[in-house]
């Protein structure tokens, strides 16, 4: 079990074997010595030989890889280790498409599998989504990817297998590293290989996702990615629930989360016309500093230069960016407002299980008085600050709470968060 922690947000702390990595490449780059290469060809060849395939599916990935890498050399400030991490990191989402890829091609009735009423939980980070979606998943009816089976999602999970898959330790493994290499991490952000993953998991795989940028500063990256067309991005994603369900591990309905989806709205309704939506509501300037945090923790571990008014800043500009073209499209949504239940932050605090009552009545679901039981069973196993807490302020990154809140008032007065934000 992991031991809690109580962070405060600045200077990252490394173990002792990340420093002695990242001395190493100080050293090599001294010496004009590159030893990782972040080429598009050199790493689609490694993902080749890795996967013992060479069809993609398609060249669609190609240009965000090339974005990604190309802004990851000239912004990110890469350590060697951080190096490795964006050598492995592409490596893997590039195998798993070609295996997926693969398997389709194998197997005709992946295709064929109908995705469902899917219900989407949308809205700004740290917004309550994560604790929403876990206890969604107490319900059998309910059924999310999960970290191990986006990781190794080939081939697709099966009843027989699924609490016993050793992909399952496989991927704890990795997770308990990364949970090494970056200090309290799961203080902020709870993740283990049998909980829910978000969707920008599966977009990483298309490389047109908003995860590369919380891990590394590619903010060219970024605002490229912000004006690109996603539905194939959402396609992607259908298939990708077509070949996790194919296995045989099913329930009534697919629970799906990510802050990617805020302003991709009416994209996600084009490909998934019958969707549910939550979307989960909380004051900007609270939300902005929390990602602003988690943000600086993870960059920590990929490079050595780390400035929290920078990040700070970021995400200011890029949030009010994405609530913008959300708050136009719930506007443009409003005639299909039975396929939406807004919830603030506040209230899925308050009374979590509530939120789930009303959310279910709003959507005709049926909730029981067992799956009730262990909804409460969960919360009580799974307190707020169960792996430690981390402690930060907005001014810490350079945030005014009073100033720059001005870009965010619409919405604020749009969802009524002046008076009760959290």
């Amino acid at each position: 079990m992991r031991e809690a922690r109580n962070i405060r947000v600045g200077e990252p702390h490394r173990p002792f074997g990340v420093k002695v990595i990242n001395s190493v490449g100080r050293a090599a780059n001294a010496l004009g010595m590159h030893p990782i290469a972040l080429d598009e060809d050199s790493l689609i060849n490694r993902a080749i030989k890795k996967a013992g395939s060479s069809d993609f599916g398609g060249d669609g990935f190609r240009e965000g890889l090339r974005r990604f890498l190309a802004s990851a050399e000239s912004e990110a400030d890469l350590t060697l280790l951080g190096r490795l991490m964006v050598q492995g990191y592409v490596t893997d989402n590039l195998v798993n498409r070609l295996k997926l890829t693969e398997w389709r091609k194998q197997h005709d009735a992946v295709a064929k599998e109908k995705i469902v009423a899917p219900l989407f939980i949308v809205g700004l980070p740290r917004t309550g989504t994560t604790i929403l979606h876990a206890l969604l998943e107490q319900d059998p009816t309910n059924r999310s990817p999960l970290f191990w089976e986006v990781q190794f999602p080939v081939p697709p999970a099966t009843p027989e297998a699924w609490e016993t898959d050793p992909r399952i330790g496989q991927d704890q493994k990795i997770l308990d590293q990364l949970f090494k290499l970056v200090p309290g991490f799961a203080a902020m952000h709870p993740m283990g290989a049998t909980m829910p993953q978000e969707c920008v998991a599966v977009f990483t795989m298309c490389f047109m996702s908003e995860q590369l940028q919380v891990q590394f500063n590619v903010p060219s990256y970024q605002a490229w990615l912000d004006e690109q067309d996603m539905r194939p991005t959402y396609e992607f994603h259908k298939c990708f629930l077509q070949h996790a369900q194919s296995g045989g591990v099913q329930g009534g309905r697919w629970v799906l989360k990510s802050p990617a989806h805020l302003h991709l709205i009416e994209t996600l309704l084009d490909v998934f016309p019958d969707a549910r939506i939550v979307h989960t509501h909380r004051d900007p300037i609270k939300v902005c500093a929390s990602v602003a945090s988690l943000t600086a923790t993870l960059r920590g571990a990929s490079t050595d230069t780390i400035d929290l008014h920078e990040i700070g800043r970021q995400q200011l500009d890029w949030w009010a960016k994405l609530i913008d073209r959300s708050l136009e499209q719930r506007r443009r949504l409003r005639h299909k407002s039975e396929q939406f239940f807004d919830v603030k932050m506040s209230e899925t605090v308050s009374d979590p299980l509530d939120v789930v009552r009303r959310m279910y009545a709003h959507f005709d679901y049926p909730l029981t008085d067992e799956v009730e039981a262990k909804m409460l069973a969960f919360m009580k196993e799974n307190t707020r600050d169960k792996h430690g807490s981390h402690t930060y302020t907005p001014e810490d990154f350079g945030i005014d709470p009073e100033h720059d809140r001005a870009p965010f008032q619409e919405y604020i007065d749009y969802f009524g968060l002046a008076e009760r934000s959290t």
